[in-house]
């Protein structure tokens, strides 16, 4: 008897084992089932919390946007799905804009060590100094000549002086007291559009159809060089300017006597360019709207998201922001499968320059129109702001009516998740 009991164990025991695997997996699917729900009852939230603002219903788009968030992070969802993303950005007020320039804004630079100073120049012949604090911005008018079209901005990191390039073929300097200023008059460099710091004494300005170096500490140019092609945008390329011409070709500038020529690897014009160091990606912005991503393995991919020229890129990280003349930030996410473009800005002005802070988290932007606009894309940030916003809980009705009987109540104040 003893025998075939243990006999009998012995057969019951790998029974018992496939039994406990089974309901081990069972759970597992009831768990990812849960997941996957309230991923998409996160997703869901978003895009009502938006309906009901456009609605006028700021309290309930509010704590639809914040449980958006608190159902997408519990379960590990992706924050910077658009819906998602986008209700939080609406509800924490994360765009602010001033009308501080009469001409199109053509560039912005942060002063030194500085997140909340910075110097914008406009095609009106502005350059202007802007202070943020909170909610306001305090300017201050550095210069303006209306005969002058600047084009770009540059600070010197150890003196503090301020270098703006104007089409008009000047360089006008802003002291370190932000008071004296000098104008330098370019007589062999034709439509100056671009500067370049390429050491702490010298900067490179980029004409249309030609370059000249310029010796800060005299004040001077101190040569000059002609080019056979015309130059349609400066950029950065591993710490040197790269050249892009009207016949598709690039140039990376190594020096006036050291020009390296080749074929750009998309078709079309550029009008953007930016890469990744960390990734190794580059981003072409194309004339046409489009945006070419080339990756470490010299895969190409194609981006569709904009309907007009692409003005400003920047990546950081897998984040790749693109700004348009059709006057769009799009947010696109580099290693995702499916590559679309998420919508930060949408507005009815060509953008023409945005520029981060040291932290990542804020961008400022500039239009045609003469504006500025400050924008936040910090998550925690914008999670802070909208539980500060919130006054009560949903009702046990709204409750019910938008996130469901089935899921536990629970209360949205004072949470810190």
């Amino acid at each position: 008897s003893e025998k075939r009991a243990r006999e009998a164990s012995e057969v019951a025991e790998p029974q018992r084992q496939m039994a406990e695997h089974q309901r081990i997996l069972a759970e597992m699917s009831k768990q990812k089932a849960d997941t996957l729900s309230y991923i998409a009852l996160g997703r869901s939230l978003g895009s009502i919390s938006t309906i009901q603002a456009q609605a006028g219903n700021e309290d309930v788009a509010d704590l639809l946007s914040y449980a958006s968030y608190l159902y997408t992070t519990r379960y590990k969802g992706d924050i910077y799905y658009p819906a998602v993303f986008q209700s939080l950005m609406r509800s924490s007020k994360s765009v602010m804009s001033w009308s501080e320039h009469t001409g199109a804004v053509m560039n912005l630079e942060y002063l030194p060590g500085e997140d909340n100073r910075f110097v914008s120049v406009s095609n009106y012949g502005e350059i202007i100094l802007s202070e943020r604090t909170q909610d306001h911005l305090k300017t201050k008018e550095l210069f303006k000549n209306s005969d002058y079209d600047f084009r770009d901005v540059i600070i010197n990191r150890a003196t503090g002086c301020i270098y703006a390039i104007s089409r008009s073929g000047h360089l006008v300097i802003v002291q370190e007291d932000l008071k004296t200023v000098k104008t330098i008059t370019l007589d062999k460099i034709e439509h100056p559009i671009r500067l370049h710091d390429i050491s702490e004494n010298n900067l490179l300005i980029i004409g249309e159809s030609s370059l000249g170096l310029f010796d800060m500490r005299r004040n001077i140019v101190t040569r000059t060089k002609q080019l056979n092609f015309h130059i349609i945008k400066g950029s950065r390329k591993s710490s040197l300017p790269i050249l892009f011409d009207d016949q598709g070709k690039m140039h990376l500038v190594k020096g006036l006597d050291n020009i390296e020529t080749e074929n750009v690897p998309v078709p079309g014009f550029v009008t953007a360019y930016c890469e990744s160091k960390n990734t190794g990606i580059e981003a072409y912005g194309m004339s046409d709207g489009s945006i070419w991503l080339i990756f470490k393995d010299d895969k190409k991919q194609q981006l569709l998201g904009h309907r007009s020229r692409v003005s400003k890129m920047k990546l950081n990280g897998r984040r790749l922001f693109s700004a348009s003349y059709d006057g769009k930030v799009n947010l696109w996410i580099t290693d995702n499968e499916k590559l679309e473009p998420m919508t930060l800005i949408e507005t009815k002005n060509w953008i023409m320059h945005f520029t981060f802070d040291s932290t990542k988290n804020t961008f400022w932007m500039g239009d045609a129109k003469g504006d500025l606009t400050a924008v936040n894309i910090s998550v925690p940030t914008m999670v802070e702001n909208v539980r500060k916003k919130l006054k009560r809980d949903l009702t046990t009705k709204e409750w019910n009516y938008y996130i469901g009987q089935s899921i536990p109540y629970e209360t949205f104040l004072s949470k810190s998740e």
